[in-house]
């Protein structure tokens, strides 16, 4: 294991380094997946294909001390597919009938292409992630303790797909898009993995980062101060995605329906867990700012004038961002 002097902060830092040691470019996305994990939360993970999605939570489930479910979706999957079922073992058993737990069972959750599934097997991924916990055949099973989805989907390709519904996006901390790389990052993947295909198979593998890092950091968080201007200051800004008109005229056009009180709990969660990454005490009006895109693009629905004008959620929280002064 990892050298036990280090604190959970150096710890996770270097679970951070080691993440975009592998995915090149991608800074935003390693930080925000491990805000994710220390918020207790899930993503959904949005990108066009070959831009490392799975790579990036592959890499986390290898140096992490966790154990790692990969679950493609496809329009035959069922629901038992992923949650496990009960088995028939025989007369002669002493219980005729055992519990086989399925792929949700694990630590770290790859949900890939969620979008390719229909709704009862949406729902039945979800419910194990808002209740941390699945029933089958009227007994509860327990999810472990660190648990994490990372749900993908691709934004070009919706033929023969299902889209999640706007009630259960919101159960995702956060949706984080991933982008091209630059060309210099380009350059560094395309020798990264020649290197990694001339090594011998025989790697010699990093100590292994603790769960009890993870644990203890959520711990630290929760000390993490947050003062009553800060406080209103997060809650403006959802505010202002459910009342845009009283803000900005172009916003009352462009918003439909605004953040729900999921928003406030999880822009109020990522923001401690930034500021205590990048070594505050207090929640600073950056720490909001930072996050506030990825908490909340999937918690506004925008009107049929925005998408008409080719306005993004992105861009609309950017013009809140600029109309919501601190106290």
């Amino acid at each position: 294991m990892i050298d036990k002097k280090m604190t959970s902060r150096e710890q996770l830092l270097e679970l951070q380094r080691r993440m975009s040691l592998s995915i090149i470019g991608q800074d935003h996305v390693v930080e925000r997946l491990l805000l994710t994990l220390l918020c207790d939360g899930n993503a959904l993970l949005e990108g066009l294909p070959g831009l490392a999605k799975t790579r990036a939570i592959k890499t986390l489930s290898q140096n992490l001390q966790s154990d790692f479910s990969r679950i493609q979706f496809t329009p035959d999957l069922l629901p038992s597919d992923i949650t496990g079922a009960e088995m028939y073992l025989g007369e002669d058993a002493t219980e005729r009938f055992q519990f086989q737990p399925g792929p949700i069972f694990g630590n770290l959750i790859l949900a890939d292409e969620i979008n390719r599934s229909p709704a009862k097997v949406q729902a039945a991924l979800l419910e194990a992630m808002e209740e941390r916990q699945v029933t089958v055949a009227g007994k509860t099973h327990k999810m472990p303790k660190l648990f994490m989805v990372l749900a993908t989907q691709n934004p070009i390709e919706q033929e023969g797909t299902y889209p999640l519904p706007e009630a259960q996006m919101d159960r995702f901390l956060m949706h984080i898009t991933m982008t091209y790389p630059d060309d210099i990052s380009e350059k560094a993947i395309v020798r990264l993995v020649r290197n990694e295909s001339s090594q011998d198979d025989v790697k010699q593998q990093a100590p292994i980062i603790p769960q009890q890092a993870v644990f203890a950091a959520r711990g630290e968080i929760q000390q993490i101060g947050i003062s009553d201007a800060m406080e209103d200051y997060l809650v403006a800004i959802v505010a202002a995605t459910r009342r845009p008109a009283e803000w900005d005229s172009d916003l009352g056009r462009w918003i439909s329906v605004g953040a729900s009180p999921r928003g406030s709990i999880g822009l109020d969660k990522a923001a401690r867990a930034h500021a205590w990454f990048h070594g505050r005490d207090q929640v600073a009006p950056d720490d909001i700012r930072a996050i506030v895109h990825d908490c909340l693009r999937h918690r506004i629905i925008l009107s049929y004038e925005a998408n008409a004008d080719g306005v993004t959620a992105d861009e609309a929280i950017t013009q809140i961002l600029k109309l919501v002064a601190v106290a």
